[in-house]
């Protein structure tokens, strides 16, 4: 699970170099071009003085969201309980979530480096594309990486990646349904929000953690 666990903090974050990159279309260089802008602003030595990390920050969530598409990655996390909530629980919904998966982007990104990636080939299915790539750790092993990607415009963002085919999405609806089942909609809500509050540790408190349960594969369709 320790293993998972920084796999899947390396994805979410991109903090990885890049590598070759073979012959592709749209969605794999904005991909790549988005990873290698991030990787700019990490390595850039005028922003890493801690007088910076605001600035630098900020940089970063900005090109995030180029790479990631949070509304439809929260929508889909939510599963069928996105049906039930009216417009301003769905908004508040993507904002809390949203700045979660954010804070893990920008705080995993300052803490990890050496990884490679390699972009192996893409699919296209009008406008769904899968993109494929290894993460090559420092001992040498190949993890599968694959993005799903929707376009808006000439735009090409992830909406869920899959680790070794393990669907991000997939595993967080699990822990989102389990809560709601086991509590409410609201607990869920108050979580994210100390998730999201809280810059070091939370209390302890007796509510279901939301922390990435084990599963097997899980795969969804687009």
């Amino acid at each position: 699970m320790a293993a998972r666990s920084v796999l899947v903090a390396l994805v979410t974050a991109g903090a990885v170099s890049v590598a070759g990159v073979a012959t592709a279309g749209a969605p794999t260089e904005q991909l790549r071009r988005s990873i290698e802008l991030v990787l700019k602003v990490v390595q850039d030595p005028a922003l890493k003085a801690e007088a910076k990390a605001a600035e630098r920050r900020a940089m970063i969530r900005t090109i995030a969201n180029e790479i990631f598409d949070f509304a439809e990655i929260s929508r889909r996390s939510l599963g069928p309980h996105w049906r039930g909530r009216n417009p301003a629980e769905q908004r508040e919904f993507v904002r809390l979530f949203g700045d979660l998966l954010e804070h893990a982007y920008v705080s995993k990104i300052e803490g990890y480096s050496g990884e490679r990636i390699l972009y192996v080939n893409e699919q296209m299915d009008g406008d769904v594309a899968t993109v494929r790539t290894r993460l090559v750790t420092k001992q040498g092993t190949e993890v599968p990486l694959d993005y799903r990607m929707l376009k808006e415009g000439d735009r090409w963002r992830a909406y869920d990646v899959l680790i070794e085919g393990v669907s991000l999405v997939a595993n967080y609806r699990v822990q989102f349904n389990s809560i709601i089942r086991r509590a409410s909609y609201q607990e869920l809500v108050v979580k994210l929000r100390a998730k999201t509050s809280e810059p070091v540790e939370r209390p302890a408190a007796p509510r279901p953690k939301l922390e990435a349960p084990p599963a097997g594969p899980q795969r969804q369709s687009p």
